[in-house]
């Protein structure tokens, strides 16, 4: 009962964080599959369009249903004790947000044993793919309605984080004296309060087109598909920052720790996520190269997809110029952190390089493209989400992980990340398109190669997982502070007990 009904920011913050890795290993079980389909060309292990639509389902769970619930929940825990709050601004709100990913997940997966199956468009569900053409059965209405009730759930979220942030922190916790994960999670919210609303009307027309009679991206009766490719991806590009920027946050907090120095470039780490923030949403077209958009549209989305490797790089700057010289601890979370910078600067590369059209056009709708969206979302948000889950479950849990256990779940993971995506490159540039269930035998040695790293990947979070179990049943106790931070790095979550009280703090803090 204490659970179901709770307004406690840190217990629902839990809820977040155990939904988040329940969608997370559904949605790997997903992957799984489908590499193992991929391991030889001509299997039989699914069917095609059972493909299509595990295909859609995994890509919607890992983005919709694990990284950005986690990284709320992350939030949800850490912000208003870093602020000096008791609470979020408005408790009751929160547990809405939270309740309402449930029924949302479920419904996804429910389509799967309907009449037709689930969506099989793809995440992206562009029309006609999507159109009651295609897809006649519920599958995809009832696609859109989960994903209404998550976006609903964001937008909650975010009205509760910006007033939480903008008005409850502590006396003399000016807005230049917040943590780095808290300014990076009130971007962040800023962002989701932009963005989610145009993709909840984007999904409105697509529903009424398929159950009503309009004709929003019908082209025979008027309307234009590609009016849902630009409405789309005016969400989903910033969503990428929107699961990027709050593990930025945390790797801007991890690295002075572990390398026992003052973070470089503070108000520069600022103004580069905002700048991040600004930028993300002049950025879409760049997805849309080979729709036919204008060519003076190609140009200038060329231009401005190129104009935000700057701010990234000013953050990598910041952070090498961070543990440079320091004494530098590899504990599980600094090698997440660490290994986070790798990944995500290959992922960044490829996007530059994707940001060039004639490029762009060639390898567009293929395994290139799969490659740098991993690097991106599993290289950047889940390396981050490691390195975050590592430095606070001391805090979270009361509980101290196995360190060695810690530092197999990311070797293995690191090793298998690039296994599974690293040939995709090649793939893609040799002319493997993505969204297939079978290939030409030329590709089998490479996809074999991505297979066994995709099964690497499940013995680490396998690892993980016992890891985080065994160590809430038996694990040693806490103490405040088990990372040692020196006085410049310690936050306020380092100053209460592990895990907090109940209200955080016995009387507010005021921050000198």
């Amino acid at each position: 009962m204490k659970w179901l009904f709770t307004t406690d920011h840190k217990l629902i913050g839990v809820m977040y964080m155990w939904l988040g890795f329940i969608f997370f290993a559904i949605g790997g079980i997903f992957a799984l599959l489908l590499r193992t389909q991929l391991f030889a060309p001509g299997l039989q292990v699914l069917a095609p369009q059972v493909y299509n639509q595990i295909m859609s389902l995994h890509g919607t769970f890992m983005i919709f249903f694990f990284t950005i619930p986690l990284l709320a929940g992350l939030g949800n825990y850490i912000v208003p004790i870093q602020i000096g709050a008791r609470d979020m601004a408005f408790p009751r709100l929160n547990a809405v947000s939270f309740w309402l990913l449930i029924p949302a997940g479920l419904m996804m997966l429910a389509s799967m044993f309907l009449q037709g199956g689930a969506a099989a468009g793809g995440w992206t569900s562009y029309p006609p793919l999507s159109s009651t053409q295609y897809s006649p059965g519920p599958g995809v209405d009832l696609w859109i309605l989960g994903l209404h009730l998550a976006g609903l759930s964001s937008i909650l979220g975010g009205i509760n984080f910006v007033v939480t942030v903008t008005n409850l922190r502590a006396p003399g916790m000016t807005m230049w004296k917040m943590p780095m994960f808290c300014w990076a999670v009130f971007i962040t919210q800023c962002i989701i309060l932009v963005a989610t609303p145009v993709l909840a009307g984007a999904l409105t027309m697509l529903l009424t087109d398929r159950l009503f009679g309009t004709s929003f991206f019908v082209p025979a009766a008027g309307g234009d598909p590609v009016l849902w490719q630009h409405l789309f991806w005016f969400y989903s590009h910033p969503a990428v920052y929107i699961m990027v920027l709050p593990g930025m946050g945390a790797i801007s907090q991890i690295l002075p720790v572990f390398a026992s120095k003052r973070l470089f470039g503070y108000k520069g780490l600022v103004f580069s996520t905002a700048g991040i923030g600004l930028i993300g949403f002049l950025v879409w077209g760049h997805h849309m190269f080979s729709s036919g958009i204008d060519p003076r549209l190609r140009f200038f989305f060329s231009f401005a997809s190129m104009v935000i490797a700057v701010p990234t790089g000013v953050k990598i700057w910041s952070w090498i110029a961070t543990i440079w010289g320091g004494a530098i601890r590899f504990r599980t979370p600094m090698l997440y952190a660490l290994g986070f910078i790798a990944l995500f600067v290959v992922g960044g590369i490829t996007g530059v390089w994707l940001a060039l059209v004639p490029f762009d056009v060639q390898v567009h709708d293929t395994y290139f493209v799969v490659a740098h969206l991993h690097y991106v979302l599993f290289g950047g948000s889940l390396m981050s989400i490691f390195a975050a889950i590592y430095y606070w479950f001391p805090k979270i849990s009361g509980r101290l992980y196995h360190e060695g256990w810690g530092k197999a779940h990311f070797w293995l993971t690191f090793i298998g990340m690039n296994l599974t995506f690293m040939p995709m490159h090649l793939m893609g540039i040799l002319g493997m398109p993505r969204r297939i269930y079978t290939y030409q035998p030329q590709y089998t040695g490479m996809n074999q190669l991505a297979t066994v790293g995709a099964y690497m990947l499940a013995i680490a979070m396998t690892i993980f997982m016992l890891n985080m179990l065994f160590s809430l049943w038996k694990g040693r106790r806490a103490p405040v502070d088990p990372w040692d931070h020196i006085d410049a790095n310690r936050t306020l979550d380092w100053t209460v007990s592990s895990p907090p009280p109940a209200e955080n703090f016995a009387t507010i803090p005021i921050v000198r």
